[in-house]
Order: structure tokens, then sequence, then C-alpha cells
């Protein structure tokens, strides 16, 4: 492994184990602190996609007519990840993507969809991040994770966006979804299924076959430049900051629930 994936990783050692650890996992008792939990997560799946995207347009021919676009080997690990991400299987066998398997675990278990709907809808019509989270109320942590996601992409510099994707996003869910599928298994085993495929999912494709893919998809492209190696690991350490400030909105509306609760 390069000497500077290894700089990258200890860099954000701490940083992910305090994510990996957050208290918001221990904090979820019932369906609706898990619901609670659903409604943030939501949008680090959302944007999750939208990064994926951004990526291949950067990586890959997307438009008409088509030319041969930078390196075939980092073409064919963006692509390889985006099948598996925009075209995955539900538990039926369904073709979907993360994001729709996500929006069904949701339904499943009763978590509100109507403001992430909002969110996407109103996004469509105005193409304005503010214009759709004052639409659709979006808390103002994952405003915030969402807004830093896409000053990453509209850097269009894709070594950022890889790095972001691999060791911010990708990278990161294999430890937190486990520490989730063990305890939601525990406390909620009905009406959680589709939620506990999509982690056995991510657990299964994101944690081995992708992870791979994007930690030589980052190499290829900051190369031998060492000052976009320090950008990337700048860029690493900021996006999971804002992961676990998203994770502390969600810790703190499941507390309140439960104070007004009692």
């Amino acid at each position: 492994m390069r000497k500077e994936i290894e700089q990258i990783q200890d860099s954000i050692t701490q940083l992910r184990q305090e994510i990996i650890s957050h208290p918001v996992y221990a904090a979820i008792k019932d369906i609706e602190d898990l619901k609670i939990f659903m409604q943030y997560h939501v949008y680090a799946v959302w944007d999750f996609m939208s990064l994926l995207k951004a990526l291949q347009n950067n990586l890959t021919c997307t438009s008409v007519p088509w030319f041969p676009k930078g390196d075939a080997e980092t073409r064919y690990l963006i692509n390889e990840i985006v099948a598996g991400e925009e075209s995955d299987v539900d538990p039926e066998g369904v073709r979907k993507s993360h994001f729709e398997l996500y929006l069904d675990a949701m339904q499943q278990c009763g978590a509100d969809t109507s403001e992430i709907g909002k969110f996407i809808s109103v996004l469509k019509d105005s193409g304005d991040l503010e214009v759709a989270f004052a639409a659709s109320g979006t808390p103002e942590e994952a405003r915030d994770f969402v807004n830093y996601t896409f000053e990453v992409i509209e850097s269009d510099k894709d070594y950022l966006q890889s790095a972001v994707f691999t060791f911010g996003r990708e990278d990161l869910i294999p430890g937190m979804f486990i520490s989730i599928v063990n305890d939601i298994h525990q406390h909620f085993p009905n009406s959680i299924s589709i939620f506990k495929y999509y982690l056995e999912r991510h657990i299964e494709v994101d944690g081995d076959h992708h992870s791979h893919l994007a930690i030589q998809m980052t190499s290829n492209l900051c190369g031998t430049e060492s000052q976009f190696w320090k950008e990337a690991e700048q860029a690493t350490i900021e996006s999971l900051k804002k992961r676990k400030l998203l994770w502390d909105g969600a810790l703190s509306q499941i507390a309140e629930r439960n104070v007004v609760g009692r």
C-alpha cells in the first residue's frame, strides 16, 4: 500500500473511531429512535449517490459523441462501483439503487419520508440546495453535511472527490454499520428486515469489494502529486467532522424526543 494512503488512514484514525463509537447508536432504544436516525442518515445516503455520479462524470465520458477519457483502469474502477450502488438488488431480487432501497426501509419501519421527498422534488425544480433545504425543513446538521459534499463536488477536483468518497464515506461504512446492525438486530427483530438487508449489503459489498476499488482509484488520481495528497487528507478530515456533526444532530433529536416523552 502507498505510504500516502497510510498517511491519510493514520490522520483520520481518531475521527473514525469517534464516529464508529458515536453514542447515537446506543441511544437508539426503540423503533421511534430508529426512525429519527434514518431521517438524518437518508441525506448521507442521497448525497453519497451525488458524489458517486460526480466522479463518474469526471472520470468517464458521459456525453455524446463519446470519446476516450482519462485512464481506462480508473474508468473501470468507478464504473464498477456505480453499477453496484446504482443498480443493486433488493431482498426480492428487484434492481434498485441503494438510495431507493433505503427509502423502502424507511417506509417499512414507518419513518417519515416526506421531508427527503420534498427536498428532492424542490431540488429537481429549482436546482438550488438552499431553496430545497428551506422548503423541506432539513435539519441544520444535514444541511451542513450535504453542503460540504457539494463543495467537494463543485471543486471539480476528481482526486478530492475520490478521497472523500473513499475515506470519508465508502471506507467508513463497514465499521460504522456493523455497530448498527448488531444493535438493531437485538432491539428491532421485526419491521426492519429491509433496513437490516440494506446494512448487510453495505457490509458485504462496500466493506470489501468497493473499498478496495475506491482506494485504488484515489491512489491513481493523486498519483505522485504531493499537493493532491495533502488536499485529499484535509478534505477527508473535514468530511469526517461533518459526519460526526450529522450524528450529533440525530442524537440531540433522539434525546429531546425521550425527554419530552417522559
